[in-house]
């Protein structure tokens, strides 16, 4: 067996014309790796995780409102959320490619 892994994201095409499609790259010691495919969103989505997570958009584009300030990410913005802090995913672009790493996942 290989120390070492590599794969290929999904093309942005693949993304739901509504919703969203969570494909999970890697998880290793306590790190999950997401990539997530965006369509139009039926609403916003409200949010409190139990683990850190730095979200990176990778091609498109959405809007997150966090501690009362909404952030508009573009095509390489990323945000950090510290484990526990409530935000909302209030709008993305179809066809929105992000990168997520999930941090101080429990095995």
């Amino acid at each position: 067996m290989k120390p070492w892994t590599h794969g290929r994201l999904a093309h942005r095409s693949a993304a739901p014309s509504t919703g969203e499609h969570t494909l999970e790259v890697v998880r290793v010691e306590g790190v999950v790796v997401n990539q997530i495919l965006s369509g139009t969103l039926q609403g916003a989505v409200d949010y409190v995780q139990d683990h850190g997570e730095l979200a990176v958009v990778l091609e498109g584009s959405a809007v997150v409102d966090v501690a009362g300030e909404r952030l508009e990410l573009a095509a390489g913005a990323w945000v950090l959320l510290p484990a526990g802090t409530p935000h909302r995913l209030v709008s993305t672009a179809p066809r929105t490619n992000w990168l997520t790493v999930h941090l101080g996942v429990a095995p």
